[in-house]
């Protein structure tokens, strides 16, 4: 009698990497937040910088990634994150690498006192802190890469050139269409000058998971503690 060959399913690599990355993300807890740069704690893990227009989806994108409700605030009143907010990734007992949530930029209904001094924060911030391991820029697809965007790329330039990774998250890519998407994917890679271009959509989890290895990745690129990532 024949032997009827028994087959097992293999694991995918992707897919056990998504779930290595988002378990990692998953444990992400509030660390600090603070109004001016010198009131940040100076850490020496990897830092990743969320940064993007007002409501272009940065705290959705975080609580998606997370996959926690309300890590960060997410509100439909744009200009509502003031603040550099710092969340912590690791085991209990230890921060392996730190997301931070910069104020949003661009809302015309801010203060132009309040907007300008957002702005120099970030921009000192971008500019100077010594653990930033990366910067995911948000952008909402259906306005694509626009001035202000354009000028804070120009203001990391000079980092992107000694090395820092970034990253353009094209936020809300469900309310396209696959033409669309394709369209706005191909616009912002040009526009991006040489960073990484990714869609991304809360409502439907699509690119999540290609995120949240391409965050992975980053910490263990600057050197992030492997027992973290295993």
């Amino acid at each position: 009698m024949p032997l009827t060959p028994s087959y097992t399913r293999e694991k995918n690599p992707l897919d056990t990497a998504s779930a290595l990355a988002l378990g990692w993300l998953h444990t992400a807890r509030f660390l600090t937040t603070a109004a001016q740069l010198h009131q940040l704690l100076a850490l020496q893990v990897p830092e990743i910088a969320f940064v993007g227009r007002s409501n272009a989806g940065k705290s959705t994108a975080i609580n998606t990634l997370t996959q926690q409700n309300r890590l960060a605030f997410a509100s439909k009143t744009p200009g509502r994150t003031q603040h550099i907010n710092l969340f912590a990734l690791g085991r209990r007992g230890q921060t392996d690498a730190v997301l931070a949530d910069l104020p949003g930029y661009g809302y015309a209904a801010v203060p132009q006192a309040d907007k300008l001094r957002w702005q120099q924060v970030m921009v000192n911030y971008l500019l100077t802190r010594a653990n930033l391991a990366a910067v995911v820029m948000l952008c909402d697809p259906r306005h694509g890469i626009k001035e202000l965007d354009e000028a804070l790329l120009e203001v990391i330039r000079p980092r992107v050139e000694q090395g820092l990774p970034f990253l353009v998250l094209l936020t809300k890519a469900d309310k396209l269409n696959r033409s669309e998407q394709a369209k706005a994917l191909s616009i912002a890679r040009l526009q991006a000058g040489g960073g990484d271009v990714m869609l991304f959509s809360a409502l439907k989890r699509q690119g999540v998971a290609e995120a949240a290895c391409w965050l992975r990745a980053r910490v263990e690129q600057a050197g992030g503690p492997e027992q973290a990532l295993a």
